[in-house]
């Protein structure tokens, strides 16, 4: 059995990931733990640069703690302004002793009526749930799930984004520059 450290206590990342491994390897048994780490960035990440750096970290600090695990997977959410708009920007870094796999889970714009919130200082998770009256958004649903009327969840969109951080791993052949130096 093979052992996936999340580097979240969050369900949301924990279930999204231990999917998408299951998915990607499925002759292959999986247990994940997840453990609460420093992104090293802001609470909210306010560039698609700074959104991977906290991914990176986090992974990279779940490695630091729990070294005898199999693999070790950062997931950040983070906004960027981009023109007249904020949009999401999400990253998923997965590592294992010699491989290293990124990916976007997905992009979409931000409510203007949002975008003026989090640009005063608020999260996105506190926002959506001050601004459409839910309790912990972060660990259900999220902006995805409130904006696509649960069309699309939290859950799937980071399991989808796991799932394209995984390529590397089950292509090593087609990625030479994704082993660790």
């Amino acid at each position: 059995m093979k052992k996936v450290v999340i580097a979240s206590t969050n369900p949301v990342k924990i279930n999204a990931t231990l999917a998408a491994f299951r998915e990607m390897f499925p002759g292959e048994e999986f247990t994940g733990d997840g453990v609460s780490v420093s992104s090293g960035v802001g609470d909210q990440p306010l560039s698609d640069e700074e959104t991977l750096r906290g991914a990176l970290n986090r992974a990279n600090n779940a490695k630091s703690m729990m070294p005898d695990a199999d693999y070790w997977v950062g997931i950040e959410g983070g906004v960027e302004n981009k023109g007249d708009e904020m949009r999401t920007t999400e990253w998923i870094v997965v590592l294992s002793k010699i491989q290293i796999g990124k990916a976007k889970a997905g992009s979409f714009a931000v409510p203007p009526r949002i975008a003026k919130i989090i640009d005063s200082g608020m999260g996105m998770g506190g926002t959506n749930d001050e601004v459409y009256g839910i309790t912990n958004s972060k660990q259900k649903s999220g902006a995805v799930g409130i904006l696509t009327k649960e069309v699309l969840s939290r859950t799937e969109l980071y399991r989808v984004g796991v799932i394209l951080a995984l390529i590397p791993f089950l292509n090593p052949d087609s990625y030479p520059n994704s082993f660790i130096k």
